[in-house]
């Protein structure tokens, strides 16, 4: 020890140095040779009576009734404590350790103090006093470590004894457990807060307050090193059995038979003004007991068992928490020492009980904090009505305090006192309003009082932001909680339709002009001050202030100062940041920081262990550089807190803005104001985040921010617009002038770009913002009137550019002007960026792609690899895309990645040259070798395992989702490839002949739902323009055996697609119409709608492909091939009388050629629909120009499809509602231009097809002998194959077979069938037809032609 002391004496002078080595000596004098000789530790040989100072106390000083020499043995053990103790005491005679004369001390001194007699009554509190100060020492300098449960043995005289554990390693198990001690322990500070109570003056009061004091003490220490001792104890599996103190705290107490031992410690916050160290353990021992659920609600009950000890616990919790004189962070000085520490203290006790109440509020009710704070505990805590302190008999609670601290200087300009004065405590106090507010039971009662009584958020929040340069943190922390409790207020007060309340704060946050506030008269000269306070020195009085929120974020300091690298010269870098990490712990705010004095403490320790000379020589400058550690990391931590402080405040901001944007009603903020508004705090947040040190790390609730904002000025710009304002306003497109949107997308483009290579995520939700930023420029669907075809084409060219192509015009050369490097940060992410900003890139690039006229974008997607990049992912997407057709997918990532891969490359299809490079990156080969198309999964068998909620969908679903992308990707390539048609044909065709399977046994759908329908139509629309046999010619060399195969599935096509004619022109149409009502009778309209339009699709795409196969085999009808047979008879009626062939022989089905009597029967069903879809468009037409007239049933019936939930209708509001109607009325009058313009192609193809057939058969078909039966299916199907092509037809010698199998009689039957069917009432109508509806469109006089000839057929005399 000698060796010890005089080291450490080495640093000073001289005289220090000799006086630290004196007191060394000294020091061990005492400790190995005077104390053995006070108590005795050892016994002699032959001794048989104990001599020292147990005896003194024991037979002299219990005798005389006064005890010098235990309290002068106490003291000097106290001294001798106060440096660590040596391990080697007492070695070589006994087993070394300090145990003897803590056993001494424990069972002699303090356990028999309180029966022993005092001559003096107050010696008693003296000699508790003393021997407690001990302990208290002894407890606070032990630290458990694992080597405290092992059972070491030393050898002794060549006796093996076990070695002492360290005393404080006895003390802590002699708290734990139901010991004499802890009972003593706990019966004094029963007796210190009832002699407490009396106020009267007694002899030793100061020494049991300081016993007092000091048991609070142990008790504080035990409770905070039990953790990591039980946990030590648990490791090493030691036969000890201990207890955690915070339950043995809830045992009954012998005196009083109660268990009110937490009570006890309670009361002492009573005595906070006459004893505040003794309150502040106080407080420290209940907040460590809060932390335990299970024991606040027995600690409820027993705080509220007996009236007036609540009542006295309620104003001791409340009096340490009024304390005005509480001081943050005072330094000690000379001068009013006593008084600065006293302050401190009670500071310090006002965080500990606020720390308490927020632990408590998180755990379930009831709880202490809901007690304290003057909630019910024994009803409903919604039920509880809050009242100011004395109205109603309601007691002034621990909220009322609260609130009074917040509001001291509200009404001043300068602001709330406490935040200012005592930062810290203000930032804990706005987290209990917060908490309070956002815990759903006490929300209501919360709001309510502070919203009445206190008119709390408007006064506090008028007074943002908090300026506090000494302690940004807890100023940001301060607004914080502030923002977010106003975040709440605004969401209930709109909900609750509080209306002027919504208003008051909305207006406060958001105006821009100047507040005239009533103020005294004596404050009304400090205008100009405050202006400058708040940040307004560069306006002149009259102009605009900022606006509050603006306000608010010019307070948070996007910048951050980051520590300089460690420089080392002794240590590994690497290792010390490992150590540095391993230090770190999340702490009581939620940030991440390193435990200081733990890391000094490994340090030191690995300094230490440092041996030979040289380590000794260089032990100096090894602690120097432990320093400069240990400064590097309290600075780091010092920024950790600052990062965490602003991303807390930013986030909160975000909320504020979200809620007043989002969930205020819309007509507090005029749509106006609205955009500029959100045009200021768009501006404002790009110029911050875009500053050149702006940290990293507020970059993704920046970019959160950023989304919701753009969102919301996309809509508000929208539905400004469909309200038929500011379309033409001179200063651009909307309220907010083109030139701030342009601002805005630089901005934007500006942040996408800065973000570099990492930030994926971040990205996702500025690529959002661009989709919502160009969503502005989009045009709205406008009503077809079927009138708009008729403007000639010069006068479309030369209309004037509207709002909508000016802005996407600007927006496009914005865009281009950020040149290459824009494009590769969107492509890039487009093919391997993570998942959401993947799919967000795609569609980016899809928006662009469709308003980039020049194609730019186009060609640099092509030349850079880009497009085929893509492309060939879709083969590796195959097995991941297999996988999503099982009964339960894993993950449904994979598929939403493929539809947006999809939409992108349809959109790159849809103009020629992007079509033409597509299929040169070989997308349909990719496509080809896709196995997933061919595992149709079974309908059936998966309709007991759908997802209940309805989010995922069912395998059948999930496959249409996979096969109908890529179907209309197909018929896209092929209506843009006008020039190599014959390509893109020949590569579908071949997909179509390699999935022939899977194609077959869709178009012999038995069931046709409405996917189905989808499936069909786009399926049959490529058939029509691929399986044709010219398009075999241009598949290159193919030898004949190939090209036999190939003809084989193109017939197998062309004759499953008739089949399926006569299934939806027939009585399926009808049966398929109403089950659609049925099974979704709430939008039985809307599902009615599509399938029509899908089921007309389906007819109009096998009626071209009829058409086109016709003119394919030959100009003239002399030399055509027939798809119908001669036979005149309709199929069954609309009511269904009797089932058509397909459904009633599906073997013969599929191969028998439909009559003629099918497309008569096809042409006046069509006919007949394109009038009553004539009639349904021009009163939808009509109610859109009457829009305003309309009865208000009627418009919610037009929303009801387009509103989601029970009641939703009623709750929007009137303008709303109009939009809506305004919307579906758009929707059905374009379905219906859809529906006609389907009607009308279908009624011409079906008239070209019936006048080729009966020319044919009435003019050139040559009848056989009667006798012959006739087989009709098989002559109209045969092939044409001759050796050198699939060319036109052999001349007449090609119709031999055919014309042997139809007879006369045939003939005769189909003329006069035709005749009948096609009467004077179609004629008239389908003349109709042309004049209402061709005249406008194309091939006017068309039908007119058509109807002429087969009349004049039909008219014909027989030859």
């Amino acid at each position: 020890m000698c060796e010890v002391s005089s080291q450490g004496g080495r640093g000073g002078g001289g005289g220090r140095s000799l006086q630290a080595g004196a007191m060394g000596q000294v020091r061990v004098f005492y400790l190995h040779v005077l104390l053995p000789q006070i108590l005795q530790t050892v016994r002699a040989p032959g001794q048989r009576q104990a001599a020292g100072i147990e005896v003194e106390l024991n037979e002299i000083e219990s005798s005389c009734e006064e005890y010098p020499l235990t309290r002068g043995f106490c003291h000097l053990i106290s001294t001798l404590v106060e440096s660590s103790l040596p391990v080697n005491l007492g070695a070589g005679l006994r087993a070394p350790g300090f145990q003897p004369y803590l056993n001494f001390l424990r069972d002699s001194v303090f356990l028999p103090f309180p029966t022993r007699a005092y001559r003096h009554p107050a010696e008693k509190w003296e000699v508790a006093d003393a021997v407690l100060e001990v302990f208290h020492k002894l407890l606070r300098d032990y630290e458990p470590q694992p080597s405290d449960f092992v059972q070491e043995i030393v050898e002794l005289q060549g006796e093996q004894l076990a070695a002492h554990k360290p005393p404080g390693h006895s003390l802590m198990f002699h708290l734990l457990n139901d010991s004499p001690t802890l009972t003593l322990c706990l019966s004094l500070l029963e007796e210190g807060v009832r002699q407490l109570d009396t106020y009267a003056p007694f002899p030793g009061k100061k020494h049991l307050e300081s016993a007092v004091l000091r048991v609070l003490c142990l008790l504080d220490l035990a409770l905070q090193k039990e953790v990591v001792f039980m946990d030590l104890l648990r490791e090493s599996q030691a036969s000890m059995l201990v207890s955690p103190l915070e339950q043995l705290l809830q045992g009954v107490s012998p005196q009083t038979r109660r268990a009110d031992h937490i009570v006890n410690i309670g009361r002492y916050l009573y005595h906070s003004s006459s004893n505040p160290e003794a309150s502040f353990q106080s407080a420290k021992i209940l907040r460590r007991i809060a932390n335990y659920p299970n024991i606040q609600n027995r600690l409820v009950g027993d705080f509220t068992h007996d009236q007036a000890v609540s009542e006295k616990l309620m104003a001791g919790f409340v009096e340490c928490l009024d304390n005005e004189e509480a001081e943050e962070g005072t330094e000690n000085g000379d001068e009013a020492d006593a008084q600065q520490k006293v302050a401190r203290i009670r500071h310090e006790t006002q965080i500990h009980l606020l720390n308490l109440l927020i632990t408590s509020l998180d755990l379930k009710t009831p709880n202490l904090a809901l007690y304290l704070l003057g909630y019910e505990v024994k009803k409903p805590v919604s039920s509880t009505n809050l009242q100011d302190p004395g109205v109603l008999g309601c007691p002034r609670s621990c909220l009322h305090a609260i609130l009074s601290l917040l509001q001291r200087g509200t009404e001043k300009r300068s602001g709330p006192v406490l935040t200012q004065q005592a930062p810290h405590l203000a930032e804990l106090c706005y987290q209990v309003i917060y908490q309070l507010c956002a815990c759903p039971d006490t929300s209501g009662p919360t709001m309510r009082y502070l919203r009445t009584s206190q008119d709390f958020l408007f006064s506090h929040l008028q007074h943002l932001p908090f300026i506090l340069p000494s302690n940004q943190i807890a100023a940001l922390s301060q607004m914080s909680w502030l923002m977010k409790t106003a975040a709440i207020e605004l969401r209930v007060t709109s909900l609750n339709r509080q209306r002027s309340h919504t208003q008051r704060l909305v207006s406060l946050l958001l105006d821009d002009q100047p507040h005239t506030q009533r103020t005294a008269d004596g404050e009304s000269g400090m205008e100009e001050e405050t202006r400058s306070v708040c940040g307004f020195l560069h306006f002149d009085t009259v102009s605009k202030v900022r606006r509050k929120l603006l306000s608010v974020l010019d307070a948070i300091d996007f910048s951050q100062d980051m520590p300089e690298l460690l420089q080392l010269d002794f240590f590994e870098r690497t290792q010390i940041e490992q150590v540095i990490s391993n230090c770190e712990h999340v702490n009581e705010q939620g940030h991440t920081v390193c435990n200081v004095k733990l890391l000094h403490r490994v340090l030191v320790a690995e300094v230490n262990a440092l041996q030979g000379m040289a380590a000794i020589g260089q032990r100096p400058l090894l602690m120097e550089e432990v320093n400069s550690i240990l400064q590097q990391v309290v600075e780091r931590n010092r920024v950790r807190r600052s990062l965490s402080a602003k991303r807390n405040a930013l986030r909160s901001w975000r909320s504020l803005v979200e809620t007043l944007l989002t969930a205020c009603p819309a007509d507090l903020i005029p749509a106006d104001d609205r955009q500029l508004i959100i045009r200021d705090l768009l501006l404002d947040l790009h110029d911050k985040v875009l500053s050149e040190d702006a940290a990293g790390e507020l970059m993704p609730i920046v970019a959160g921010a950023v989304f919701t904002l753009t969102a919301h000025l996309s809509q508000s710009v929208l539905s400004e617009q469909q309200q038929g304002a500011g379309l033409e306003v001179s200063s651009g497109f909307a309220s907010i002038a083109n030139s701030a949107l342009h601002l805005i997308l630089r901005k934007l483009l500006d942040f996408i770009l800065c973000t570099g290579g990492g930030y994926q995520r971040l990205r996702a939700h500025l690529y959002g913002s661009l989709l919502y930023y160009l969503q502005i420029a989009q045009k709205p669907d406008e009503p077809d009137t079927l009138q708009t075809a008729g403007k000639a084409m010069w006068e479309r060219l030369t209309a004037p550019e509207d709002g909508f192509s000016k802005l996407q015009r600007e927006n496009l050369s914005i865009i281009e002007s950020y040149g290459n490097s824009l494009m590769e940060v969107v492509c890039r992410d487009a093919c391997d960026g993570h998942e959401i900003s993947r799919m967000l890139a795609l569609a980016v690039l899809d928006r662009i792609l469709s308003i980039d006229r020049q194609n730019q974008w186009l060609v640099y997607v092509c030349n850079s690899g880009y497009l085929r990049s893509l492309v060939e992912s879709l083969r590796q997407d195959d097995v991941a895309l297999q996988t999503l057709l099982t009964p339960q997918p894993p993950l449904l990532k994979p598929l939403y990645i493929y539809e947006s891969k999809m939409a992108l490359l349809t959109r790159v299809a849809k103009t020629g040259q992007g079509a033409v490079e597509l299929l040169r990156c070989g997308l349909v080969a990719q496509l080809i070798e896709c196995q997933v198309f061919d595992m149709v999964p079974d309908s059936d068998a998966h309709r007991v395992v759908r997802d209940p909620s309805g989010f995922i969908p069912s395998p059948m679903d999930r496959y249409r989702q996979i096969l109908l992308p890529t179907l209309r990707l197909f018929q896209v390539i092929l209506t843009s490839t006008t020039l190599n048609h014959q390509q893109g044909a020949a590569q579908v065709l071949q997909w179509l002949i390699v999935h022939s399977d899977t194609i077959q046994s869709l178009l012999r759908c038995p069931e046709l739902s409405m996917g189905a329908l989808q499936e069909l139509s786009l399926l049959t629309g490529i058939i029509s323009k691929t399986a044709l046999p010219g398009a075999l010619e241009s598949g290159g060399e193919v030898n004949s055996a190939a090209l036999m195969e190939f003809q084989g599935h193109i017939n197998r096509f062309q004759r499953l697609c008739l089949s399926l004619l006569g299934r939806l022109a027939g009585s399926e149409r009808e049966r398929l119409l109403k089950q659609a009502e049925i099974s979704a009778p709430a939008d039985s309209a809307e599902r009615r709608e599509e399938m029509e339009v899908a089921m007309q699709q389906v007819c109009a795409n096998i009626m071209e492909y009829c058409q086109t196969l016709l003119l394919q085999s030959s100009a003239q009808a002399q030399f055509s091939i027939c798809l119908f047979s001669p036979s005149g008879s309709e199929p069954a009626g609309r009511d269904g009388g009797r089932a058509d062939l397909s459904s009633a022989l599906p073997s013969m089905a599929y191969s028998r050629a439909p009559s003629l009597g099918l497309v008569m029967y096809l042409l006046k069903n069509s006919a007949a629909d394109f009038f009553r879809f004539h009639q349904s468009h021009r009163q939808s037409l009509g109610k859109l120009q009457s829009l305003d007239q309309l009865p208000p049933d009627e418009l919610k019936e037009l929303c009801q499809g387009l509103v989601s939930g029970p009641g939703g209708v009623e709750k929007i509001s009137s303008v709303q509602r109009s939009l809506l109607a305004k919307r579906r009325l758009v929707q059905l009058i374009n379905n219906r231009a859809k529906l006609l313009a389907l009607c009308s192609y279908v009624i011409e193809t079906c008239l070209f097809v019936l006048w080729r057939h009966l020319e044919y058969y009435l003019l050139h078909c040559t009848p056989t002998d009667p006798k012959d039966s006739p087989m009709p299916g098989a002559s109209l199907y045969r092939s044409r194959l001759t050796d050198d092509s699939f060319g036109g037809l052999q001349g007449s010698g090609g119709r031999v077979l055919g014309l042997s199998r139809v007879s006369q009689q045939d003939l005769d039957l189909l003329k006069s069938d035709m005749a009948t069917g096609f009467g004077e009432a179609l004629q008239r109508k389908l003349l109709d037809v042309e004049g209402l509806y061709s005249q406008v469109r194309s091939r006017y006089t068309f039908i007119q032609a058509l109807v002429r000839r087969v009349r004049g057929l039909l008219r014909q005399p027989k030859s």
